[in-house]
């Protein structure tokens, strides 16, 4: 995992079991450490994704254990760029990709955790996005 190459030997064998505990704070923090360091919008996809900056954190607890097949961090890697692209700020643009990219609930009802692919997740953006839109309109 790229991510444990660049955190500091502080944090190495720190407990990624998202059952645990402290586990959440544990990685909350190491994020934390990593956009207080780089000074860059950090996106560490997990079953709690988290978004980091120097200055704020965001956690979302959408998505699912289907979530976790080839190709899923690509879609949300270009959900990010695309809505950067569009000119939101890293930050905003992370939180509205995660949340977006949560839409893996969705397709998860649709197709089922176990046979849910990455394509099954792009399907369901416009639909995600759409109820985002609604949501913020409330």
């Amino acid at each position: 995992m790229l991510y444990s190459r660049l955190t500091p030997a502080s944090f190495k064998g720190c407990s990624m079991d998202w059952a645990c505990p402290n586990a959440t704070a544990t990685i909350v923090s190491m994020r934390l450490w990593l956009a207080v360091r780089t000074g860059v919008t950090v996106v560490l996809k997990g079953h709690c994704t988290v978004v980091a900056t120097r200055e704020q954190y965001y956690v979302n607890q959408t998505g699912n254990a289907g979530m976790a097949t080839a190709g899923t961090g690509d879609v949300l890697t270009g959900v990010i760029a695309a809505l950067m692209g569009q000119g939101m700020s890293a930050m905003d643009a992370a939180i509205l990709g995660v949340r977006a990219h949560g839409s893996g609930d969705a397709a998860a009802a649709h197709h089922g955790r176990i046979s849910m692919t990455a394509l099954d997740l792009l399907d369901a953006l416009a639909e995600a996005f759409s109820d985002l839109e609604h949501e913020a309109h409330r």
